[in-house]
């Protein structure tokens, strides 16, 4: 089982805030007390029938205890000659248990687990226009595997709490986080460590409880054109946020100017659910309608078949696979290719 003790005596000790000579639960404490149960509605059997064989692989996992880890430059946990060949093989073997595995890249113990996204390039582009992390509450919507709030950890954050409601992605962040633990307990010569302030919820941002007004700084990778009412996502996500705090958001547009957006009416790139890819101009408009203040483009990429591809950790069809075969400019269905953007915004 999973444990979020930890993370939920965490957000128990918010500070309280104090009117007059009463004292209130914080947001945070309030959301604290709704978690057990969230939490088990997310992992409930009833609903994912593949549940007891994504425990077995927690509970699988080979006993290798890291010389190493680096959440900054990369994400490494473990030397090569922290295991052997043949534990290196179960290593793999266990974590295939979890296939397919989307987002990395991770070197573990010298194994490289080359998914399917080259997140890296991802968080390169990003982490020089975002403000500084450090000692910042995060929260990381639609976060996957986890692989970026590892890396917001390792840039400064002081607590990150992501959010997923797949369980399979979830059981992914905590074989990860097994070892983690384990690294940190002999960095700090202490075995009973069991705490690493980064979590990953089986949730949805729909469980967020409204007008949380709780983090410094939010990310939305990935989510915004998959959301029927993308309006409301990004008042979900302002809701989120403390005053002044700052929301990254990195998503799929299109080229066009103020106004234009992209409906797909079918499926785009073979995905049946996007719904909306704005162009960068409305999306920024989109922001500012919102509320948010300062918003400003910082990056935008077409993503290509080297940072999107199929690998043995994901041997589902990919990138490649999804756009025309005589001309990648273009999808299957003939909408332009996927391109993203990086989207910065202040919530003052």
């Amino acid at each position: 089982m999973i444990d979020y003790q930890n993370l939920i005596d965490a957000l128990a000790q918010d500070t309280l805030q104090k009117k007059g000579s009463l004292q209130e639960k914080t947001p945070l404490q309030q959301w604290a007390q709704l978690l057990p149960e969230q939490i088990a509605r997310g992992l409930s059997q009833q609903r994912w029938g593949d549940l007891p064989q994504w425990q077995q692989v927690l509970a699988d996992l080979p006993a290798l205890t890291p010389s190493t880890i680096d959440f900054r430059d990369g994400l490494t946990i473990g030397a090569p000659e922290d295991a052997s060949d043949a534990q290196r093989q179960a290593l793999k073997t266990t974590l295939m248990g979890l296939h397919p595995w989307r987002k990395g890249p991770y070197d573990l113990f010298g194994l490289n687990l080359d998914t399917e996204w080259r997140s890296d390039w991802k968080w390169d582009r990003l982490l020089p226009h975002i403000r500084p992390l450090d000692n910042h509450l995060v929260l990381d919507v639609g976060c996957g595997n986890g692989y970026h709030c590892w890396r917001m950890y390792g840039a400064g954050a002081r607590r990150v709490i992501g959010i997923d409601p797949s369980p399979r992605f979830v059981h992914q962040f905590y074989a990860i986080k097994s070892y983690a633990l384990k690294s940190y307990a002999v960095k700090n010569n202490d075995p009973t460590n069991q705490d690493l302030p980064v979590d990953v919820l089986p949730l949805g941002i729909e469980d967020v409880p409204p007008d949380l007004a709780a983090f410094d700084t939010v990310f939305s990778m990935g989510v915004l054109y998959h959301r029927r009412s993308p309006l409301d996502h990004l008042r979900e996500l302002k809701a989120c946020l403390k005053p002044g705090g700052q929301l990254v958001l990195e998503t799929l547009i299109t080229e066009g100017e103020l106004g234009h957006t992209l409906v797909p009416e079918g499926r785009y790139a073979k995905m049946r659910n996007v719904w909306f890819l704005p162009s960068a101009p409305t999306l920024v408009s989109w922001l500012r309608k919102t509320g948010f203040k300062n918003v400003r483009v910082a990056d935008t990429a077409v993503t290509t078949v080297e940072e999107q591809r199929a690998t043995e950790w994901m041997n589902f069809e990919s990138l490649a696979d999804f756009l025309d075969p005589n001309d990648s400019s273009r999808t299957l269905e003939g909408h332009p290719a996927p391109q993203r953007a990086i989207i910065l915004a202040d919530n003052y």
